[in-house]
């Protein structure tokens, strides 16, 4: 097995498809043309290929383990993590004040994507950490950032966030950890923390964890909750990170997927912490952290996706089966019309969720430039979309690269039943995929659907340009406007139903039909930058073969909620 990072693809969407040219205009990232760009891919590359996806099966047969009261982590991943640290990877997108590269986010996402693809479980630690420095940059005080953030850019200490409590899963406003203020400013944190990824493990000399806790007498529910930054060890006279901190692992999960990455249960007691943001104001400091993280699971998706189509392809390529039906073929199952059929949903979904967690990194990168209101609207409004398709159709894509194998990806030595089992967390954490469906047409519906609006506008603008060309037939345009059509009378039921529990009980499909249809706005797009016969082709594929399951979507988003509550169970 291998991997080659998809640089051409990821160059061609930036140039042609989101103009990442626009970025230069500002002093931030003036020097940052496409040149630059591809030379920090190639090295991202060549670290993802050599030395990150040799130790992806490695990491699986031989996980995580908790031996004499230490995290050991899998063979390999503390020299890659080095590797990582000295090449910048993990702090690239901090601010350059404290250490970091000051990437913008459509950059830190090919990254992302890139080391992903090479190994989930170890590019997730770098993940967390990048969030916990975004949400200190934000949030945490001058002395805080000063101590913390040069440490965590560098990678010698990383971070992870604590929300989760056995009995206050998706309702975070449940937990009952509890903080009070000793005399000298700072915190003692009790309570348990469970499901914290990378909560313990040997690779970084610190470990400094986001913990959501009470203060006494805080309201209940979310508004009461405070955010603390505790780490494992408290600093030392010489600021050297050795005094225990009374932060116990009490276990590390044994999991479906992601063996390599160490999922803790935490324990807190007397804890030393400090405040990030204001007391009963955490959900808001945690949010930029999760927000963040979001998109990065969105990437994890796509990471699995282009794995798994890369495995798929190259095995359909060499496996000789059965007798081929067309001339000058293969004599492969690449010759098989149902393999081809899996191998192009594969990649039209692989290529969708890459455009779609792109859009949204420029959409991120743009609105901190502009300080616009429309810009952070339409960012947040892509983000339970980038997080919420990209990892249901990088579960899809990982199963269907089972299914190309054959009885040969039931077996673990093929390796495709791995990403499978990988992937399959990204729909669950960083909210559930429901939970973001719920957000989408929740809070994200606000001003009267204005943002999702303006998005459907812009999918018109591209029938519009279509329509100009010899590209693509009538058919193939009917067949994206109606789909749009569906998706704007949806949205409109959506802004205009008052019972909020109608809204949420399609709000699953409704989030899967707007994917589908930024889908077909994107490979469109992208076949008339091209003028590319092949893409061209791609696309008319996806508008016949994937593009109807928006229709279905559509139609189950509009039903209400009653019938739900009239199946007894």
């Amino acid at each position: 097995m291998a991997y080659t990072a998809p640089l051409e693809e990821m160059l061609f969407l930036l140039e042609n498809v989101f103009d990442i040219k626009k970025m230069q205009k500002y002093d931030s990232f003036s020097s940052l043309d496409i040149d630059t760009i591809n030379s920090i891919l190639l090295e991202a590359s060549r670290v993802s290929e050599k030395t990150l996806f040799p130790l992806n099966a490695i990491s699986d047969q031989i996980p995580a383990k908790q031996e004499n009261g230490e995290i050991i982590c899998s063979p390999g991943f503390l020299e890659a993590y080095k590797e990582l640290c000295s090449g910048g990877w993990v702090g690239m997108a901090g601010s350059t004040f404290f250490g970091g590269m000051g990437m913008p986010a459509i950059v830190t996402s090919c990254v992302n994507e890139i080391m992903n693809s090479g190994c989930v479980s170890l590019a997730l630690n770098p993940l967390m950490t990048q969030g916990q420095i975004e949400a200190l940059e934000h949030h945490a005080s001058e002395e805080i950032k000063e101590i913390f953030l040069p440490k965590l850019i560098s990678g010698e200490w990383s971070g992870t966030m604590n929300l989760t409590e056995p009995m206050a899963g998706s309702d975070v406003g449940a937990l009952t950890s509890q903080a009070t203020q000793l005399e000298d400013g700072s915190y003692s944190i009790t309570g348990q923390k469970i499901y914290i990824s990378w909560g313990d493990h040997n690779l970084s000399e610190n470990i400094c964890h986001l913990v959501l806790a009470r203060l006494p007498n805080a309201p209940i529910g979310t508004k009461g909750i405070s955010l603390f930054l505790v780490p494992k060890y408290l600093l030392d006279s010489d600021k050297k990170p050795t005094i225990t901190n009374n932060v116990k692992t009490i276990s590390i999960e044994k999991k479906m997927g992601l063996h390599g990455s160490p999922t803790a249960v935490l324990e807190y007691a007397g804890s030393i912490g400090w405040i990030v943001g204001n007391p009963n104001d955490g959900m808001r400091a945690m949010f930029t952290m999760m927000n963040n993280a979001r998109l990065g699971v969105g990437i994890q998706g796509l990471s699995q996706a282009e794995v798994s189509y890369q495995q798929a392809i190259n095995f359909a390529k060499n496996r000789k089966q059965g007798r081929s039906l067309i001339k000058d073929g293969f004599n492969t199952i690449l010759d098989h019309a149902d393999v081809r059929r899996n191998l192009l949903l594969m990649r039209c979904l692989t290529l969708v969720s890459r455009a779609i967690c792109f859009e949204t990194a420029m959409a991120i990168d743009l609105s901190k430039q502009e300080n616009s209101e429309e810009l952070r609207d339409r960012a947040a409004f892509l983000t339970p979309i980038a997080k919420a398709f990209s990892t249901d159709s990088g579960c899809r894509v990982a199963e269907l690269a089972v299914q190309v194998h054959g009885g040969m990806g039931y077996i673990r030595d093929t390796g495709v039943e791995q990403f499978y089992r990988d992937v399959r967390i990204t729909a669950i954490y960083e909210g559930t995929n429901g939970i973001q469906a719920m957000d989408l047409v929740g809070r994200k519906l606000s001003k009267n659907g204005k943002t999702a609006k303006a998005l459907i506008k812009e999918i018109e603008n591209t029938e519009k340009a279509c329509a100009k060309t010899n590209s693509f037939s009538p058919e193939i345009i009917k067949k994206i406007k109606s789909a749009r059509c569906d998706l704007y009378q949806t949205l409109d039921w959506m802004v205009n139903t008052n019972n909020l529990n109608d809204r949420f009980s399609g709000a699953t499909p409704f989030l899967k039909a707007f994917g589908l249809v930024l889908g077909a706005h994107y490979l469109i797009k992208s076949a008339l930058a091209s003028q590319d016969t092949e893409r061209c082709s791609i696309a008319k594929f996806y508008v016949n073969n994937i593009l109807p399951e928006s229709h279905a979507a559509t139609q189950a988003s509009v039903n209400g909620s009653v019938e739900l509550y009239e199946i007894s169970f």
